[in-house]
């Protein structure tokens, strides 16, 4: 226990070290940034037959040792793009330290509740409060995320309806996109201005609209950018297109809405088999701890916790796997 507390204690200590120099070594940081960004102007300035593009903020992270060293990494890059989708003004470094912050503070938890219980369950407590600490912050973006796309998916049809009408009315596509940047509400504005300013500022518009489909991976936003592409190659009327399309979509919700009817009796029979085995545990704690009381301390019991946690985590994924259909 006391090789526990020393590493959790040299952890902390060695993030605090960390932060501080980074802190010192913030404002140098800025500058070299700075520095950068002017270069990269002057050689676009000299070199006119290349195409003009905008500047973005790919920092990582403000610590620069943590930023220069998560660069590296592609995955980090498209952990990035995650959370840009879930709308949080974070950065992949930020969530990191949070991960590892978080993890800390639960395995001390962890250690806490254990109490006067042996090494080795002890030692599950605390590994069991580092593994939800590292996760919680994920789980947490994915959420955020998911929920995004869903509100995308409710009004987009109602984004393309408003595309559909400014067209009819004499509008240019790209003055169109403005008009639903100020007249559909989050997340749908923010998406179609990126979009809008995009091509405004010199991207293609099919460029612009291919960093829409990258921006929000969603099959309707690939089925609109698909339309839309085809009718400025091949020609057509656009109104129209977009009109079916907005069918389309509206359809294809009606029936996601039937499956999860269809698919209800599934969701209660996996909630009823994830939540009743903890539900049953605490009630007997609560009532009769000496009767499972043998479930902890018996090594048997040991054995039968973990292959109970390991089945319903297998029940789980099965379920889910059985009631997700994809339309």
């Amino acid at each position: 226990m006391l090789t526990i507390i020393a590493l959790v204690v040299f952890a902390l200590v060695a993030l605090l070290v960390f932060a501080v120099g980074s802190f010192l070594d913030q404002r140098s940081a800025q500058a070299r940034m700075l520095r950068d960004r002017l270069a990269s102007v002057q050689k676009a300035e000299q070199q006119t037959s290349e195409e003009l593009a905008l500047l973005r903020d790919e920092m990582m992270s403000k610590i620069p040792a943590l930023d220069s060293l998560l660069r590296r990494s592609e995955r980090m890059a498209n952990f990035q793009v995650f959370l840009e989708q879930a709308d949080l003004k974070v950065r992949a470094g930020n969530i990191l330290i949070l991960c590892v912050v978080s993890a800390a503070v639960l395995g001390v938890v962890g250690y806490l509740v254990a109490g006067s219980l042996p090494p080795n369950q002890s030692l599950l407590f605390v590994m069991v409060g580092v593994v939800v600490g590292a996760v919680l912050p994920y789980s947490y973006a994915s959420y955020r995320r998911t929920k995004r796309f869903q509100r995308f998916e409710e009004l987009f049809p109602n984004a393309i309806d408003t595309l559909a009408r400014a067209v009819r009315a004499g509008h240019a596509f790209t003055t169109a996109l403005e008009l639903i940047a100020n007249e559909i509400s989050e997340p749908i504005a923010s998406e179609f201005r990126k979009l809008f300013e995009e091509q405004k500022f010199g991207l293609p518009v099919r460029d612009a609209l291919m960093n829409l489909a990258a921006r929000m991976p969603l099959v309707d936003v690939k089925f609109f950018v698909t339309a839309v592409m085809l009718q400025r190659e091949t020609g057509g009327n656009l109104a129209e297109i977009l009109d079916n399309l907005s069918y389309v979509i509206r359809e294809r919700f009606k029936i996601m809405r039937q499956v999860r009817v269809y698919t209800a009796q599934g969701r209660l029979t996996m909630m009823l088999l994830m939540g009743l085995p903890p539900i049953i545990v605490v009630v007997m704690l609560t009532t009769n701890p000496m009767f499972i009381r043998p479930l902890f301390a018996d090594p048997i019991g040991h054995t039968l916790v973990v292959g109970g946690i390991v089945l319903q985590t297998i029940g789980y994924f099965v379920i889910r796997k059985i009631i997700q259909i994809q339309v």
